[in-house]
């Protein structure tokens, strides 16, 4: 069980504030895991205002803990999962102009849009967990 899965977006942030490549991305990841981290934890949006969706292939290629991509179930996000198949997926109802994630699904009122979602991402993959819904009561 991960105890420990750093968040790397507000890296990501720092160096998308500044252009170019620094700080490194793929190389804060590896520190993170050589200190301890169990895991690795990214949420791109579709602002891309720190993890894109171009960080997460090479991400994927180099994290050897687990790898945990966040976000909101849009068809382009479930695709780029799809694509880049990590440990687990964790689905966050953010809007595109949401500053921060504050809030899990209502799953009563969402439970048939929450179901297609589990079993569309099932149906396509294998071997890691696809899908982990923040729920709120």
């Amino acid at each position: 069980m991960t105890r420990l899965s750093v968040n790397i977006n507000k890296v990501a942030l720092l160096r998308n504030s500044r252009g170019g490549e620094l700080p490194n991305l793929l190389q804060v990841a590896r520190d993170c895991e050589a200190f301890g981290a169990q895991g690795i934890t990214v949420h791109p949006r579709p602002d891309q205002r720190h993890i894109r969706y171009d960080d997460i292939p090479a991400l994927r290629k180099i994290v050897t803990t687990e790898f945990n991509i966040e976000g909101n179930p849009a068809p382009e996000f479930m695709q780029m999962v799809l694509d880049n198949p990590p440990h687990q997926c964790t689905l966050v109802p953010d809007t595109n102009d949401q500053l921060t994630s504050d809030h899990g699904w209502d799953t009563v009122r969402h439970a048939a849009f929450c179901g297609k979602q589990l079993m569309n991402c099932t149906a396509r993959t294998s071997g890691y967990r696809c899908l982990w819904i923040l729920f709120q009561p």
